[in-house]
């Protein structure tokens, strides 16, 4: 859940016994159960979660990853275990920690903050919504049009 170029949105959505984390990139839905029972025992690509709240911090602890996908160099060790936590009414401050002793000497940590936005959530596509790099494209291929040239 590194922020991007583009298609940073994120979306909660909370259930009676789930949290769904819904990332505007690649629209990936990761359904996290919010009960005390054990982890799965079938490696995944986005590995098996279990989330529960520790006062104003949702926190979410992931292991069993396949190891198809690699993050910042892990493999199928990777012990993830994410913070959300609600610092004002427009910002959850999101930590991470990752733990994976087949690739690194020690876990490490990073933290950046997650601003609300009214905006929309895009669908992951080349340019649906974006206005601003379809008008230059359109712009610069009328413009290549033999006979049109620059204005």
């Amino acid at each position: 859940m590194l922020p991007g170029v583009y298609n940073n949105n994120v979306q909660f959505i909370q259930t009676k016994g789930d949290v769904v984390i819904l990332n505007e990139m690649i629209h990936d839905a990761r359904i996290v159960p919010m009960n005390s029972r054990s982890h799965a025992t079938v490696p995944q690509w986005m590995g098996d979660s279990r989330g529960h709240w520790e006062g104003q911090t949702l926190v979410v602890d992931t292991v069993r990853f396949n190891g198809r996908i690699s993050t910042r160099g892990s493999d199928d060790h990777l012990h993830l275990v994410e913070r959300f936590t609600h610092t004002d009414a427009d910002t959850i401050t999101y930590e991470f920690t990752m733990e994976d002793p087949t690739v690194w000497m020690r876990p490490w940590t990073a933290r950046f903050p997650m601003h609300r936005t009214d905006g929309p959530m895009y669908e992951y596509a080349c340019h649906e919504g974006n206005y601003k790099s379809m008008e230059g494209l359109l712009r610069a291929a009328r413009v290549s049009e033999p006979g049109v040239g620059a204005r």
